[in-house]
């Protein structure tokens, strides 16, 4: 049976994108505006990503990002897309979701990463003698979820708080690797197809096929995270959206800047090759109009499936970003 936009949950990831001309303290103030914004319009959840020695990203810690949008908003969860869980210990993280938690029962998300979220001589300066973590990954999960449990109130090492809440555990992918770890382990799967597309049609084909059920999860829970430029008229779209191409190029050429303005021709900006690397890394991107948007969408569902969808907007106005997720949720809504 077709699925219809209008029957499935919209979310929103925050890269907590810092743009020209502006700082950090600039972007967790329009962060909370987005948030407070789109939780009157309806989204059901706000996620937040752990990057580090980024200089256009400012979400390097993540929990205390997810505990100022959770405390200036009151209905919408909040959560991690995702915690890079290499980068901590276990009960580090247990500890401060289970604070979360506490102070806003209900409404925080742990999303878990396999990934550094940075480069690897950053990673080397995070993890220390730990660099090899990301090997011990499934097991971290396990020993997250340990905590978590009310049966953990016997063991000689206990998350406090933390230890018997309820907070949803997903894991994240941008590969088919932690594909077979969520469908192990019975948890919601979250692709990141706005920036590793490759794989994605392959991953949840193998996350699904291989899903069990768990105490969490019953069935296989898909969410896809894409990019979303949408504005008034289609022109005015693809005009916004050449930020994110110039941040998509920083990042093939290694030359990582702020969020620039939008630019009137891409072809004065960017080679072909840079062109053709970053659309590979841009296929999961819908741009234009509300109407636009809404057929490019429809199709995306019709091909993958999937059981929610979570948009990233990289835009360098900040009410040109607030107006293309108004219009975003009017695609879900109508």
């Amino acid at each position: 049976m077709k699925k219809l936009l209008n029957t499935i949950p919209f979310s929103v990831l925050d890269l907590a994108t810092v743009v020209e001309g502006k700082t950090p303290a600039d972007t967790f103030k329009n962060s909370l505006d987005l948030a407070r914004h789109v939780e009157a319009w309806g989204y059901n959840r706000y996620w937040l990503a752990e990057h580090h020695n980024m200089i256009s990203v400012a979400s390097s810690a993540t929990s205390v990002v997810i505990g100022h949008i959770a405390a200036g908003t009151s209905t919408i969860r909040v959560g991690s897309g995702g915690i890079m869980l290499p980068n901590h210990s276990p009960l580090v993280i247990a500890e401060q979701f289970g604070t979360l938690e506490s102070l806003f029962p209900g409404r925080i998300d742990l999303g878990l990463g396999r990934a550094p979220g940075t480069d690897q001589l950053t990673a080397m300066a995070i993890r220390g003698e730990r660099f090899n973590a990301a090997n011990s990954f499934p097991q971290d999960v396990l020993k997250l979820q340990a905590y978590f449990s009310a049966e953990n109130n016997k063991n000689s090492v206990r998350a406090i708080p933390g230890e018997g809440l309820d907070i949803p555990i997903w894991i994240l992918g941008s590969s088919t690797d932690s594909a077979h770890l969520a469908a192990a382990l019975g948890l919601p799967y979250a692709f990141a197809s706005h920036f590793a597309p490759a794989q994605f049609i392959t991953a949840i084909n193998i996350y699904r096929q291989n899903f069990k059920p768990s105490a969490q999860l019953k069935e296989p829970y898909v969410l896809a995270c894409v990019n979303v430029v949408a504005a008034d008229s289609d022109a005015e779209a693809n005009r916004l959206v050449t930020s994110l191409y110039q941040l998509f190029m920083g990042i093939v050429t290694g030359k990582r800047r702020l969020l620039q303005p939008p630019v009137d021709n891409m072809d004065d900006v960017w080679d072909v090759y840079e062109e053709e690397q970053a659309n590979q890394m841009l296929a999961c991107t819908f741009v234009g109009s509300k109407e636009t948007v809404k057929q490019d969408l429809q199709q995306f569902l019709d091909q993958t499936g999937v059981n929610e969808i979570m948009a990233t907007s990289h835009i360098f106005e900040h009410s040109a970003r607030l107006r293309s997720y108004e219009l975003l949720a009017q695609v879900f809504k109508d």
